[in-house]
């Protein structure tokens, strides 16, 4: 007895709540996503991976160099590789932009997923928009890895499978089942677990992104964090 009372007050003193952030700078950068508030060391765990998955979208330097961690950071990166695109080609009229926008999909006494949806558009045919998934215990703030959030992955591929050769029928995509993989992003929400790949990741940049829910009835028992919020 005496043990449930510590553990439910535990929980009750974890009492995480988001509020939003707004941030915007010159090139049309507009970042809007959420902040923990509450205990101190677990927002700080939070907060500091929200900010490091942002920092990685905005970064446009070369994939082998280290992007930055903070926001800010890669706010003068993004702003530097502007001005010296602007000294290269005083005449292009092209405009960069950046928009980023955070969401709180779920939030139980377990487990909190967040979603991070960037679209970044630097010249190109056209900008690149990309959705991450990031999913925390709620109870010390650590990024959970995909892998620990199912007890059975090998099994739960075969039901994610049907799902994704549903979709891509949809959509008229070729559907190679030998080279499946489960996405990288995956998060609860409030009427299941959402599987999305992000464009190429299964088809050409026409197919766009591909996504779909699982209701928790459905894959339950494959659940490690209790679906009850």
């Amino acid at each position: 007895m005496s043990f449930s009372i510590l553990l439910f007050s535990c929980v009750e003193d974890v009492n995480i709540s988001f509020e939003e952030v707004y941030i915007s700078s010159e090139n049309r950068i507009e970042i809007n996503i959420p902040k923990a508030k509450g205990n101190k060391t677990i927002v700080e765990v939070i907060n500091t991976d929200i900010e490091t998955a942002v920092a990685r979208e905005l970064y446009i330097g070369s994939a082998d160099s280290e992007s930055p961690k903070t926001i800010n950071e890669s706010i003068n990166l993004f702003n530097e590789e502007f001005h010296v695109f602007k000294t290269d080609f005083p005449e292009s009229e092209q405009i960069w932009e950046a928009q980023i926008d955070g969401e709180v999909l779920f939030q139980s006494p377990e487990i909190i997923s967040v979603s991070i949806t960037s679209y970044v558009n630097t010249g190109g045919a056209h900008g690149i928009l990309n959705i991450t998934f990031l999913n925390f215990e709620s109870t010390t703030g650590k990024q959970i890895p995909n892998k620990n959030l199912f007890t059975d992955s090998d099994s739960l591929k075969e039901i994610v499978k049907k799902h994704v050769i549903e979709a891509t029928r949809k959509k008229d995509i070729v559907f190679e089942p030998e080279n499946f993989q489960l996405p990288q992003n995956i998060g609860y929400t409030e009427d299941g677990v959402i599987f999305l790949y992000n464009t190429f990741q299964i088809g050409p940049y026409s197919s766009g992104i591909i996504e779909f829910t699982i209701p928790f009835e459905e894959i339950k028992s494959y659940l490690v964090f209790n679906s009850t919020n």
